[in-house]
């Protein structure tokens, strides 16, 4: 299933507003099909665990990118294939993880973003819920609920609100 998304390139949003450009500091590798999204910022954070976050994607995310910080564990991963179909399904736009996934070859023909620091084998934790809602703090920057990511193949930046028609 392809989805339409209109291109915006980073660099363009920072010569536009370089004193707002809240720039991630990480350097991501890119997994689903498409290297370019954006939308407002829905937030989990689970230290090696994703209990949970079924829940935050099941509430749907057209428009939206979840931000999700594992604090950039790479001992287990916070999503695997058959989570990364169900966030697709639910229209987001994309992920973007502080931390690892795992069955990357399952994330090539899911066209959104996925963003993650690395690839682990080892499945989470869920002994420990995590928790939605919350502003992260990683890379140098806040990723607070409702600001607005823009990503793309050079990196990932927020700004407090959208700017494109």
């Amino acid at each position: 299933m392809a989805r339409d998304a209109e291109i915006i390139r980073t660099a363009d949003i920072c010569d536009d507003h370089r004193g707002d450009a809240r720039i991630c500091e990480l350097q991501f590798n890119d997994y689903g099909a498409r290297h370019h999204f954006h939308g407002h910022i829905v937030t989990f954070r689970g230290y090696e665990t994703n209990k949970g976050l079924r829940a935050v994607l099941q509430e749907g995310g057209a428009g939206k990118v979840l931000v999700i910080d594992g604090r950039g564990s790479m001992r287990k991963a916070l999503c695997g294939g058959n989570i990364a179909a169900e966030a697709f399904e639910n229209g987001w736009e994309g992920l973007v993880f502080n931390g690892a996934i795992r069955d990357s070859h399952e994330f090539v023909d899911l066209d959104f973003g996925v963003k993650a620091v690395g690839t682990t084998a080892m499945p989470p934790s869920n002994e420990m819920p995590g928790v939605a809602g919350d502003t992260l703090n990683f890379g140098d920057i806040q990723f607070r609920p409702g600001d607005y990511l823009y990503a793309d193949r050079d990196c990932v930046i927020v700004l407090d609100e959208p700017d494109h028609d």
